[in-house]
């Protein structure tokens, strides 16, 4: 996919080319099954998962885009925000958090929408023709699957519409005050279902007339994906930026910590939401892509391990990727990358050894808060992508795989000490409950690996990073 940056801050994508290379996508998949002598008709219903801020803006008579889709990274809003922020009794951030559970900031889908609507003339003329349709990526997708401009379904999940700033996060529906305070017209807003129903039925690709009867925001799908069914049990997941969800049952948790409250899913109609708290952060794999790209220092992503591996301490480098502002727990729009070098040596290895490091500085921001405002223990599921942000953990993942067979997987704790004896580090995990699920799994097959790594910081302080993982024959 394209990505187009008009301005320094700005990130789009052309909407037309999103759907087409998900029905590109959608038919290169049944032409491998059938490669592999699969049956396509074994395919009994689709599921859509997808960017959740990331908004569009469509033509309902047409079926064309007014605007090229804002992606959820996008920061031209900062204006808009000051304005917003400006309206609230309060002149704060967080005065609407009671309502949607969620600060003002670029971030969200709302902020976006009011942009388009104060700065396109298009957008606008549409809404009063009764034309516009809105919607996140799910909603675009499902419309066009499921008619488009034939009577196509403007619905979107409670995940995805969480993120717009316009939902009641504890009724589950778009509220009143929200969409007059963002002057956004509910006529525009797509009708909200639970996570698992069925939508509609395909109308187009080699998929056509199956149900479709899923959708979950993307970070939530990481959540579901990753068994986080229970109060405490949290994932982080890694790629252009690094988020960690943690359910929280069925009761809203609002944050003091600059944590985002969440739904984290409803499965089916009249089923209670279960919520999550979310702890964002915008640039995590993106700072090694920019290393890569940008400053061309590396070649590889899987070179900053083993190059801050030479260098014992950050020798006075900082480096604050802030490229779409900070998250949490900051939430400052304003906030631009910066680095800061000390001396020649700094240069190279040190920016290396700053930027491996800063990824565990900022989660361990994000656990902090989840500790604070939880009254049940945090229990990480990590999962980190195939591409990976360190060499070490693309080994140990390599290394697994080699042993799991097809339909198996594995899943990995990772757990920080402050000492540096690794054998106590495990002992401790083997006796935490932490790791009770996977030291006491049952099933076929069943085998335990550690990974353990300790880290040196600057006054003799260090962190151990162990990994636990077991392959197990999957439940599907």
């Amino acid at each position: 996919m394209k990505q187009i940056c008009p301005k320094e801050g700005w990130a789009e994508q052309d909407p037309m080319d999103i759907l087409n290379s998900v029905i590109v996508c959608i038919e290169k998949a049944v032409e491998n099954l059938k490669a592999f002598d699969k049956d396509p008709g074994c395919i009994k219903a689709i599921g859509i998962t997808n960017q959740r801020e990331t908004i569009v803006a469509w033509d309902r008579k047409t079926g064309k885009p007014l605007y090229n889709a804002i992606l959820w990274l996008d920061v031209r809003t900062s204006s808009t925000v000051a304005k917003l922020i400006a309206k609230t009794p309060q002149k704060s951030k967080d005065s609407l958090r009671k309502y949607c559970g969620l600060p003002i900031t670029t971030y969200f889908s709302a902020v976006k929408l009011r942009w388009l609507l104060d700065t396109s003339e298009e957008v606008r003329k549409a809404v009063k023709d009764g034309r516009c349709l809105f919607g996140t990526v799910d909603s675009w997708l499902l419309w066009n699957f499921t008619g488009g401009i034939n009577g196509g379904k403007h619905i979107t999940d409670v995940t995805n519409a969480s993120r717009t700033m316009l939902m009641n996060i504890h009724n589950l529906q778009w509220d009143d005050y929200l969409c007059q305070f963002f002057d956004i017209p509910k006529e525009v807003l797509p009708e909200i279902r639970s996570s698992s129903e069925i939508y509609g039925n395909m109308e187009v690709s080699v998929l056509k007339g199956l149900p479709i009867s899923g959708i979950l925001g993307d970070q939530q799908a990481a959540l579901v994906g990753q068994l986080c069914f229970k109060p405490g049990q949290a994932k982080n997941t890694y790629g252009t930026g690094c988020f960690m969800l943690m359910n929280t049952g069925t009761e809203v948790v609002q944050s003091e910590q600059g944590l985002l409250t969440t739904v984290g899913y409803q499965f089916g109609k009249g089923k209670p939401a279960v919520y999550a708290l979310e702890g964002a952060i915008a640039i995590t794999g993106a700072s090694i892509k920019w290393l890569r790209d940008n400053l061309g220092i590396i070649k590889t992503a899987s070179e900053v391990e083993t190059l801050a591996q030479k260098v014992d301490s950050t020798h006075g480098c900082y480096f604050v990727p802030a490229f779409s502002g900070l998250f949490c727990p900051y939430w400052q729009d304003d906030a631009r990358g910066m680095d800061s070098l000390l001396g020649k040596f700094c240069f190279k290895l040190g920016i290396f050894f700053v930027s491996h490091r800063l990824i565990n500085f900022r989660i361990k921001n994000i656990i902090d808060g989840f500790r604070k405002n939880l009254r049940f223990p945090c229990s990480l599921r990590s999962f980190q992508r195939v591409t990976g942000i360190t060499a070490g953990n693309e080994e140990f993942q390599d290394s697994m795989k080699q042993c799991v067979p097809d339909g198996h997987t594995f899943k990995g704790y990772p757990i920080q000490f402050s000492h540096r004896n690794a054998r106590r580090a495990f002992a401790t995990c083997l006796r935490s409950p932490v790791c009770e699920e996977i030291v006491n799994c049952r099933g076929d097959h069943v085998r335990l690996a550690v990974r353990v790594k300790i880290y040196p910081y600057p006054e003799s302080a260090c962190a151990t990073w162990i990994m636990f993982a077991c392959k197990y024959k999957s439940v599907l």
